[in-house]
């Protein structure tokens, strides 16, 4: 931290007097965007014109906030209380602060290649999972195209479908919603009991799990899928990320279908095709999006600490999805790996991987575990309930997944503000992280090593 100087500050005070402008970091900027945005949301949810009946402005508060967030938690139900200007409103946040946040990430590591040295700028990169600040700009553009198709053919494929059961502009209305909600990775929805009416619709049900998966793998590799096309030609990461996406979904299914297929509160009195549906979507929802077809109050204790992995994982780097991430997991897997074989080195796809990385790996999961703890620790001094239910709505929060026991509107005041506080730190958290870890000055202070005994 840079001591203060009175010199420094007469001088900062006469450039932002002179150019109105304040230097500040990618991360301090992010956070105040996202307070301006939940704030300017806060205020337009408290107005009547967007609820059937007036709510407090700390309800409205807590729904902008997990909508910037693109978490999903509720303490309202949106279908009923809200307005269709309140909707609207809702949704234009979740659209927002998911695409909001990849951009501004983008921005970040545009800002880190033009203001650092060579190195700097390698680390900068490599963060951002980019091979040249040409491509990170690209992939700002990239953001946007590649959202607005997925979402406009989701939208066309579920308005044919549910106009089956709704008029048009209801249809059409509803698969605008849910289109943004699921590819943003937000976890509201207006119908009743989310999509508990969708169990055993395979079209309702696998073009919302795609979007959850597309919106939730990260820019960056959707962007090397469209112009690689071909396995052999797509990056390591990208190949790892795709393969790491379709292991933890499938173990998820499996692992949900096989623990809950008695289960009659859940999976036991739906048919076949409803129970792979059902285990399906939980499975693939759990990775930070939100929605439901079960009643997940109704879970065995083992699907439900299934469900807080998948949560704390969380999706793909650059994406609108939260948790530790999917590179993150990875590489502190391979790394256990190579320790129990006594490998020097860590490698993946016949690449190494950096200590940079593996150090910025383990940071990442001891903030986010020490967030977590911190957050069941304060709940369990303010709410009487399960062990289980308290972690569960702890690292939902956190990982801005949105799934809640039923608890989320039982909660004390203290209680909502702590998960608003989860919320924000787990959107913009990692970033910060990541930004601090590049622009460290790296000392050239060399100490000798010495025996230090560990496990």
């Amino acid at each position: 931290m840079r001591n203060w100087d009175p010199l420094y500050s007469y001088h900062s005070y006469k450039r932002i007097k002179r150019t109105g402008l304040v230097r500040a970091s990618p991360p301090v900027v992010l956070a105040a965007g996202f307070l301006t945005l939940i704030l300017l949301g806060t205020v337009l949810l408290a107005l009547p014109a967007a609820s059937q009946h007036p709510i407090s402005i700390f309800t409205a508060f807590f729904m902008a906030t997990s909508a910037v967030t693109v978490t999903g938690l509720t303490v309202i139900d949106p279908a009923v209380t809200l307005t269709h200007f309140g909707q609207i409103v809702l949704i234009s946040l979740v659209q927002l602060g998911g695409l909001g946040f990849v951009t501004f990430a983008v921005v970040a590591a545009i800002t880190l290649g033009q203001r650092m040295s060579l190195k700097h700028q390698a680390l900068a990169l490599e963060a951002f999972n980019q091979t040249s600040v040409s491509k990170i700009r690209r992939t700002a553009f990239l953001v946007f195209k590649t959202s607005i198709i997925i979402e406009a053919i989701a939208v066309l494929i579920l308005t044919l479908w549910w106009s089956r059961d709704y008029p048009f502009i209801s249809a059409l209305y509803r698969a605008i919603f849910h289109s943004i909600a699921a590819f943003n990775n937000a976890g509201f929805s207006l119908f009743p009991s989310s999509l508990a009416g969708f169990v055993d619709d395979p079209v309702t049900i696998l073009v919302i799990s795609f979007l959850i998966i597309l919106g939730g793998i990260g820019f960056s590799v959707l962007g090397d899928v469209s112009q690689k096309r071909t396995w052999t030609k797509l990056r390591p990461y990208t190949k790892l990320i795709l393969i790491s996406t379709l292991a933890l979904n499938l173990i998820g299914f499996i692992a949900i279908w096989l623990l809950e297929f008695n289960n009659p509160g859940t999976l036991g009195n739906l048919s076949f095709k409803g129970q792979a549906l059902a285990a399906w979507l939980q499975s693939v929802t759990s990775r930070t999006a939100g929605f439901t077809s079960i009643d997940i109050t109704q879970l065995n204790d083992s699907s439900t600490l299934i469900i807080i992995l998948l949560m704390f994982i969380g999706g793909g780097s650059l994406s609108t999805a939260s948790g530790i991430k999917v590179g993150t997991f990875i590489v502190l897997v391979a790394a256990v790996y190579s320790y129990i074989l006594h490998r020097k080195e860590v490698v993946l796809l016949r690449r190494s991987v950096s200590s940079d990385t593996i150090q910025k790996s383990l940071a990442l999961l001891l903030v986010t575990s020490g967030l977590a703890f911190s957050g069941v620790l304060i709940m369990t001094i303010f709410e009487k309930a399960p062990f289980l239910t308290i972690l569960f709505e702890v690292v939902s929060a956190l990982s801005t997944t949105g799934l809640s026991r039923d608890f989320t509107h039982h909660l004390s005041t203290p209680s909502h503000v702590l998960l608003a506080v989860l919320m924000f730190a787990g959107r913009i958290g990692p970033l910060t992280l990541i930004y601090s870890l590049a622009t460290q000055k790296r000392s050239r202070v060399r100490y000798p090593e010495t025996e230090f005994q560990v496990g």
